[in-house]
C-alpha cells in the first residue's frame, strides 16, 4: 500500500515505528512517500521510498570542509556522503573534537586540519548535533591548499608541501591524500 508523509500507518501498541515511519501519541505515521511494509517478525512499521532521502547516521563516511578551528575543536561543513551522489539532507554542519583527530595525543587543533582543508570523515553521531572523527588511516585531509599562495598541496613524506612558495605544511593526511576524485 502507498503512503503519503503524515498518514497514520499502525498503532505502536502493535508495531514499533522504523525507517520512514515516526510514533507519535501512540500512533506510527508515514514521514515519507513510499510503501508501506508491515513486519510482523519484528514487530516494526517502515516506508520503502524509491527515492529515499540522504540522511546521515553513525558510520556513514563523509567528505566536508573544515569551516572553523577552536582549541578544542573543529568545526565544517559536510557536502558530501561517500558513494552516493544524491545531496544531503538535515543537518550538515559538523564538529570534530580535538580527541577524535588523530590516533595519536593531540592538543592543538590547528596541527592536524585548517581552515578550507577538505577531509574524509566518519560519522560518530548526530544527535544532539553531528559529529565526525578523522581518527583512522583512510580519514584525514583529502585535499588542501597553501595559506600563503593558494596552491593546491602535494605530499612529502608525512606532510604537505607547496610547490609555488615552498613552504610545509603538518595536517592529519588521508592515506589517499591527493589520490580522491573530485569531491
Amino acid at each position: 500500500m502507498e503512503v503519503f508523509p503524515g498518514d497514520e500507518v499502525a498503532e505502536e501498541e502493535e508495531y514499533l515505528a522504523s525507517d520512514g515511519t515516526f510514533a507519535c501519541d501512540g500512533k506510527v505515521y508515514a514521514s515519507q512517500i513510499g510503501v508501506l511494509d508491515l513486519d510482523d517478525d519484528e514487530c516494526v512499521a517502515r516506508v520503502s521510498s524509491p527515492n529515499p532521502p540522504n540522511v546521515l547516521k553513525p558510520g556513514d563516511l563523509v567528505y566536508a570542509v573544515v569551516a572553523d578551528i577552536r582549541n578544542t575543536m573543529a568545526t565544517a561543513d559536510v557536502v558530501a556522503k561517500e558513494g552516493v551522489p544524491r545531496g544531503l539532507g538535515g543537518e550538515t554542519y559538523a564538529t570534530i573534537h580535538v580527541s577524535k583527530i588523530s590516533q595519536g595525543y593531540t592538543d592543538d587543533v590547528s596541527k592536524e586540519l585548517r581552515r578550507g582543508d577538505i577531509i574524509r570523515a566518519r560519522v560518530t553521531g548526530v544527535s544532539p548535533s553531528l559529529q565526525l572523527t578523522t581518527k583512522d588511516d583512510h580519514l584525514g585531509v583529502v585535499r588542501s591548499l597553501c595559506g600563503a599562495c593558494k596552491t593546491k598541496l602535494v605530499r612529502k613524506g608525512k606532510g604537505l608541501y607547496c610547490t609555488e612558495c615552498e613552504r610545509a605544511y603538518q595536517r592529519k593526511l588521508a592515506d589517499d591524500y591527493g589520490d580522491v576524485g573530485r569531491v
